[in-house]
Order: structure tokens, then sequence, then C-alpha cells
């Protein structure tokens, strides 16, 4: 695989785990009606993603790869 196929698939994952993290933390709101141990299992959900999302981030940033808006 060379680099840039490399790259590009890290990102894709990325992108994934961005879109996956967001709606966990949306659902967080969701199970504010369902009482507080659906919104803490909502938080521990969302916070695994976002640790994630922010792991494939440091892996891009390692390759030199920025995804700033």
């Amino acid at each position: 695989m060379n680099p840039s196929v490399a790259h590009a698939a890290l990102i894709a994952t990325f992108k994934l785990a961005e879109a996956d993290a967001a709606h966990k933390f949306a659902l967080i709101k969701a199970a504010a009606v369902k009482g507080p141990k659906a919104v803490q299992a909502a938080s521990e959900t969302a916070a695994k993603a976002a640790k994630r999302r922010d792991s494939y981030a440091k892996k891009l940033g390692n390759l030199g790869v920025s995804l700033k808006d």
C-alpha cells in the first residue's frame, strides 16, 4: 500500500470516527429525558467515540496531514 492510499484510508476512517462521535454526543441530549442512567451510558459511549476520533487525528498529525477546516 503506497503512502497516499494509506493516508486516504486513514482520512476516511477519521471522518467516520468524527461523524460517529458527533452522533454519540447528540444521543446524550436524547437520553436526557430517559433519566440519569441513560445519560451516563450515552456519555460513556460518546467519550469512547471521541477517544477513537482523537486517536485517528493524532495518527494523521504524525503523518503530517492536517484536517483543519
